[in-house]
């Protein structure tokens, strides 16, 4: 029984790939050598791509990303594959982010979140730690987003600005004092 629990721990995290193809954005790359390389990065971090989805998109949905029926699409594969991971090759915003992740009920990140994983992975020396998670730090700080109890105002206390301030405001802070600890550390 304790194989099992053990041999379970290692398995790497199923991935699906979200693969967008913006009709009026010049690129470099075709859908097929973009998905090898989404594939590769995942690899480098631990995971393996389970199931990959192309879009092509003539504009980006400000709430989702993409439309209703490509993002329902994805909810089914997660489902189907219990996917532990989506991925989309290009950012997203943090409400949008939040959005997917409410529809698709798994954790949801970006090419960028996904190279800044790779590069927390592989730090080994404390300078390189502090400078990734400086990166880290200064790229969720924007998509910090809360909803319902989420922004609830917490009372005054050690720690807090006082009564009225939200744990988004919080949240914040504290990462806003991190990254400034970081720098100066740097």
């Amino acid at each position: 029984m304790s194989q099992e629990l053990i041999s379970n721990q290692n398995e790497p995290e199923k991935v699906l790939l979200v693969v967008i193809e913006l009709k009026n954005e010049e690129t470099l790359w075709t859908l097929p050598e973009e998905i090898a390389e989404m594939t590769e990065l995942v690899a480098a971090s631990g995971g393996k791509v389970v199931e990959s989805v192309q879009c092509r998109l003539s504009k980006i949905s400000a709430g989702n990303y993409i439309g209703d029926g490509k993002l329902q699409e994805i909810a089914g594969l997660v489902a189907l594959h219990h996917i532990d991971t989506v991925i989309f090759n290009h950012d997203l915003k943090g409400s949008q982010q939040r959005n997917l992740e409410e529809v698709i009920k798994t954790k949801t990140i970006d090419r960028t979140q996904l190279i800044l994983d790779i590069f927390a992975r592989r730090a080994t020396t404390n300078e390189g730690k502090m400078q990734v998670e400086l990166a880290q730090l200064e790229y969720l700080l924007p998509r910090l987003t809360g909803k319902g109890i989420e922004l609830s105002r917490l009372g005054g206390g050690i720690g807090t600005l006082g009564p009225g301030e939200t744990k988004l405001e919080v949240d914040r802070r504290r990462i806003s004092d991190r990254i400034e600890k970081i720098k100066n550390t740097l």
